[in-house]
C-alpha cells in the first residue's frame, strides 16, 4: 500500500507532557504539519510542558527559553541553533499553530500540580482550559492520539 492509498486520522490529539524543549518543539512540528494537511489538531499541555506556555518574564524573555533539552542544553540555545539552520523556531511553529487553528488546551490539574497561575499563560495563545475529561471528549473516535 502506498502513502497515497492511506487515509489520515480524522483528528490528531497530542498530549504534551514532557518538559524537554526538543520534545515540545517536535509536538509543535507535528501539529503544524497535520493541520496544514487538513487534519484538525488539539495540543494538550500538561505538567512540565505547561511551562512552555507561561507568559514572558518581566524582562520580556520567553519562559520556554529557560526549559532544558533532553541533551541538557538550554532551549534558547537549541532554538537559536535550529533557526540558523532553517528549521522552524519555537515561536514560528507556535504562531503557525495558532494561525492555522490548532486547539491548545492546558490541563488544570497540571497547572495546580506545578503551582502555576492559570492567568499567567501567554496572552497571544488562545488556551482552552480543561482537564483530561475535556481533552478526551475533544478527541475523535477515528483520530490518533500521541503522548510526547
Amino acid at each position: 500500500m502506498s502513502a497515497a492509498d492511506k487515509t489520515s486520522p480524522a483528528k490528531l490529539s497530542i498530549v504534551v507532557f514532557s518538559g524537554d524543549f526538543d520534545r515540545i518543539h517536535y509536538a509543535l512540528v507535528m501539529a503544524a504539519a497535520a493541520v496544514a494537511s487538513n487534519t484538525p489538531v488539539t495540543l494538550f499541555f500538561t505538567m512540565w510542558a505547561g511551562r512552555a506556555l507561561e507568559a514572558p518574564s518581566t524582562d520580556g524573555v520567553a519562559a520556554w527559553r529557560r526549559l532544558k533539552c533532553s541533551d541538557g542544553r538550554l532551549a534558547g540555545e537549541m532554538d537559536d541553533d535550529i533557526k540558523a539552520k532553517g528549521v522552524g523556531s519555537f515561536e514560528e511553529l507556535l504562531e503557525a499553530c495558532v494561525a492555522l487553528g490548532v486547539t491548545v488546551m492546558v490541563c488544570e490539574m497540571g497547572l495546580k500540580a506545578l503551582g502555576m497561575d492559570p492567568d499567567g499563560l501567554r496572552p497571544d495563545v488562545p488556551v482552552a482550559k480543561g482537564g483530561v475529561v475535556t481533552f478526551l471528549a475533544d478527541a475523535s473516535r477515528d483520530g490518533a492520539m500521541l503522548f510526547v
